[in-house]
């Protein structure tokens, strides 16, 4: 049966997708750059939804024209084509109408944004950086298979490897933050370290914070705020490390935000990643009011970036990984740690989706 209420909110909106399409093709948006970019924005949000909603407005007719046919016609032959039509359109129809009703909820406005990452190794001393260093391999090989791009800002190299602490930049032209940012939590590893002469296990920690990367128009940061110090790069390196200033330490003075970068030999490079990631840490200041908003709705807090949760545990000696959000798990480790990971992100998406679907049900 269909869903008239639902296709009646879908075509309400062909109005305001019509004008934006007018708008952005008007030589006075397209000279406010800001404008343009928020305009465009709205309309690409809008598409999927009208995209959907033809889609299903098709099926019906379709539906309805087939319908007929087996009420008024005569020939055997067009009534049987019409049954086996009626038979393949009305399965469809409940699939078409969850989709629209996703679709229709509001989704993350920063979900399309690229994101910075930064994981830091916790309890477990060197193991924790080595498990930190782990996880930043799993995420690259991960980017690597979504054709995303790496750009490691800055990096503390842990003692016996991996990394105390490493922030780096996850881009993509279709977005990157809306699936990263499940992996904001604490991470816990059980196994024997590289350290352990003994052979027993030990349980470790590695905290991952995510963060949508801001525009250049989200966040008015003026460059009279901030402390700009410079110094020389440390670590491994060639030419230039440990001679050249070309490392830039950014203090943003009115918050107290430090960001420093200096992978690059560049000082003009370093300085334009440092400022980005400025801009990233203080519009997500404001970002987390927004997931503490989400999380004082949710049971499962799937993705409210709660970083002191503990959400996923790295059993080694069982060859399990597990996040306790969902109660999902898996028994193939070391495919999950190559960077396969994308079965248990699939399976938070689904535990959202159920969530927010619920939450517009009870609005309702």
């Amino acid at each position: 049966m269909a869903d008239n209420t639902l296709l009646e909110k879908v075509l309400s909106l062909q109005d305001k997708y019509q004008s934006l399409q007018d708008q952005l093709s008007s030589p006075d948006v397209m000279s406010d750059m800001k404008k343009f970019v928020q305009l465009n924005k709205d309309y690409k949000e809008l598409e999927p939804i009208i995209k959907a909603g033809l889609e299903y407005k098709m099926m019906l007719d379709e539906l309805a024209s087939a319908k007929d046919i087996l009420m008024n016609e005569k020939d055997e032959d067009l009534r049987e084509m019409a049954k086996e039509e009626v038979a393949e359109i009305e399965p469809k129809l409940p699939e078409m109408e969850q989709n629209i009703k996703l679709l229709l909820i509001p989704a993350d406005p920063d979900d399309s944004k690229n994101a910075i990452v930064e994981i830091r190794g916790g309890t477990g001393g060197d193991e924790a950086a080595i498990f930190a260093g782990d996880l930043f391999r799993m995420y690259s090989k991960y980017a690597e298979s979504k054709g995303w791009r790496v750009e490691v800002t800055d990096q503390t190299p842990g003692t016996s490897g991996g990394f105390k602490q490493i922030v780096f930049k996850l881009s993509s032209s279709e977005g990157v933050y809306g699936t990263m940012k499940y992996e904001s939590g604490v991470h816990r590893v059980q196994r024997v370290p590289q350290t352990e002469t003994q052979g027993r296990i030990q349980t470790s920690a590695a905290s991952v914070a995510v963060f949508p990367e801001a525009g250049e128009f989200d966040v008015d940061l003026n460059w009279n705020d901030i402390r700009l110090d410079l110094f020389c790069s440390s670590g491994p390196g060639g030419q230039g490390v440990n001679t050249t200033y070309s490392a830039v330490r950014l203090t943003h003075i009115p918050s107290g935000l430090v960001v420093q970068c200096q992978e690059e030999r560049s000082q003009l490079k370093n300085k334009e990643r440092a400022f980005e990631e400025l801009r990233t840490r203080l519009y997500n200041l404001e970002h987390q009011k927004y997931l503490d908003g989400i999380a004082a709705k949710r049971k499962t807090m799937v993705s409210t970036g709660d970083r002191s949760a503990k959400i996923r545990t790295y059993n080694y000696p069982q060859g399990r990984v597990t996040d306790h959000r969902i109660n999902w798990s898996m028994y193939n480790l070391p495919v999950f740690m190559d960077g396969d990971i994308q079965e248990c992100i699939d399976q938070l998406q689904v535990a959202e989706n159920a969530e927010r679907l619920k939450e517009a049900g009870d609005a309702e």
